[in-house]
């Protein structure tokens, strides 16, 4: 499936919304969840062929023109104009998505596989618990506009500076925490350290926590240790890894992963 870019909108220093319709977006069928996501594809520089490709016959190109896979959080999908909005993170110029997005005219086109997902706010908790860091922030504002003002909602986000917050949008009390990299001693803790010294909120809650691999990876041991959450409902995933790429992280993610396993 492919579709083109009809609006560029930089959103933060850190952050480009890209909106798409058109191509093959009448095809698109949503999910029910609101960390509904599509796999991108990156044609390189030179390859042989554009957009639309055959993805099976162009992956037996080579590594030098493969398309690069790249995972992006569904900010919003409006069914009736069939408009499909991605927010990209961009972190200076390597890479092929976060380039991608600050190159993108109108016309532009993307190829994509999706969407799939696996988690919502579950609506027989007291309150949702979100976190994570600017990766997360779609899935959590997709997550925050679904819910009623019956809600409660305690999020922590971090990001570089004040000027890389993005407005939250929501019906439900959200008590937002945002924690700031710039002039942190050590920014790889600040997530952990900040929950460690929240004062959780009394009832049942849910989880949802995505972002680096290695401060979700210690932020789960202390929700499932210390907070008792089941591994099995909550949404606890690494979306990067700090000084790998992502084609390096994909390669050790899934052993990364169960490795994880034996934390406990």
């Amino acid at each position: 499936m492919f579709a083109e870019v009809i609006d560029i909108e930089r959103i933060t220093p850190g952050m480009i919304r890209v909106q798409f319709a058109g191509g093959e977006l009448d095809d698109f069928e949503p999910t029910e969840y609101t960390d509904q996501y599509i796999n991108g594809y990156f044609v390189p520089a030179d390859a042989p062929y554009s957009i639309p490709f055959d993805l099976d016959k162009v992956r037996g190109l080579g590594d030098d023109f493969r398309p690069r896979p790249r995972r992006f959080t569904v900010r919003k999908w409006d069914n009736d104009a069939k408009i499909l909005t991605i927010d990209f993170v961009v972190h200076g110029d390597s890479g092929y998505a976060g380039p991608w997005a600050k190159r993108a005219n109108q016309g532009d086109r993307l190829q994509f596989k999706g969407p799939n997902g696996s988690y919502s706010p579950n609506p027989n908790v007291d309150w949702h618990f979100f976190a994570g860091d600017e990766t997360a922030i779609p899935g959590i504002s997709a997550s925050l506009e679904t819910l009623n003002a019956n809600d409660r909602c305690v999020v922590f986000l971090v990001v570089d500076s004040a000027e890389f917050e993005v407005p939250l949008h929501s019906d439900a009390t959200v008590d937002v925490k945002w924690l700031h990299r710039k002039n942190a001693p050590d920014p790889s803790t600040l997530l952990l350290t900040a929950i460690k010294e929240f004062d959780f909120l009394k009832g049942t809650f849910d989880v949802f926590v995505h972002g680096e691999a290695g401060e979700v990876r210690e932020l789960r041991k202390y929700l499932l240790s210390e907070k008792q959450v089941d591994p099995e409902t909550a949404s606890i995933s690494p979306y990067w890894r700090r000084n790998h790429t992502d084609e390096a992280w994909r390669e050790v993610k899934k052993e990364w992963l169960a490795d994880q396993e034996n934390d406990f």
